[in-house]
């Protein structure tokens, strides 16, 4: 099973560590162009200009001056790194034994920085968004559009692969028509009365639980609608839509957190 999940915009910064080293990431074949990405955002924040491609406020300045010295920032695993909502319902720090070993084969974080990361690899807080121009590199989701296929599409193998990603991440890899029968995109809708809608919170919380139970549990569906039957068992309620040649979507419908 391949677990895709998007990014936190909140990040932890350690105050100790041993500073960013590229070749101690998983995915050695996105070395390259993680130098590339490091360097651009490097040479960006040490510009006047760097707030305004970054579209930071005044009050967010300091993240300005932190992404100038990622080559000397502390570092520490990427699962301590990403808070937020998520990962807080995620806790992966908590995970031991069977479930943390499948938390680190399964789970691939989308990262605007590194492209993709493991729960594992040890990376420093940054900030950059999916939808930055950034000079030198252009538009960060196409960027790495032109780099992950040849990273996740073998990585996916013939298993099932779960999408969390949110919409600005999806953009990152888009699974190619050959695996879209093993791809579950999972969305929350939260449901009042006879409505139901998206709700961020909602989203995110749900969507972290949901890949802590299927971690704990170590069930492994090989196809959308055994992924929404194992759910099931497990509590969740879930409808299943159509299958599309890009896969299927399951909606989970949650009433409260």
């Amino acid at each position: 099973m391949l677990i895709l999940l998007p990014p936190s915009e909140g990040k932890w910064s350690p105050r100790r560590g041993k500073p960013l080293d590229l070749d101690r990431l998983e995915f050695a074949e996105l070395t390259s162009a993680r130098t590339k990405t490091v360097e651009a955002l490097i040479g960006l924040s040490t510009t006047e200009r760097a707030a305004t491609v970054l579209d930071l406020g005044p009050t967010q300045l300091h993240h300005v001056a932190h992404n100038a010295g990622l080559a000397v920032a502390p570092a520490a695993r990427a699962d301590r790194i990403y808070t937020g909502v998520l990962y807080d319902a995620l806790d992966l720090g908590s995970l031991a034994g069977p479930a943390r070993g499948r938390a680190t084969r399964w789970l691939a974080i989308m990262s605007s920085l590194f492209g993709v990361v493991r729960p594992n690899d040890p990376i420093p807080a940054y900030r950059l968004s999916g939808d930055t121009n950034l000079p030198g590199i252009g538009i960060i989701s196409t960027w790495w559009r032109e780099h992950l296929g040849d990273v996740l599409t073998p990585l996916a193998g013939t298993g099932l692969v779960v999408d969390l990603r949110s919409s600005m991440y999806a953009g990152f890899w888009r699974p190619p028509s050959a695996i879209g029968p093993k791809v579950a995109t999972v969305r929350v809708l939260h449901e009042v009365g006879p409505e139901r809608k998206v709700v961020s919170h909602f989203n995110k919380a749900t969507k972290g639980r949901i890949v802590r139970e299927l971690l704990l549990d170590g069930g492994n569906p090989r196809t959308p609608a055994a992924l929404a039957d194992h759910l099931g068992a497990l509590g969740w309620r879930v409808e299943v839509h159509e299958p599309k040649p890009a896969g299927q979507q399951l909606d989970v419908i949650v009433r409260e957190l």
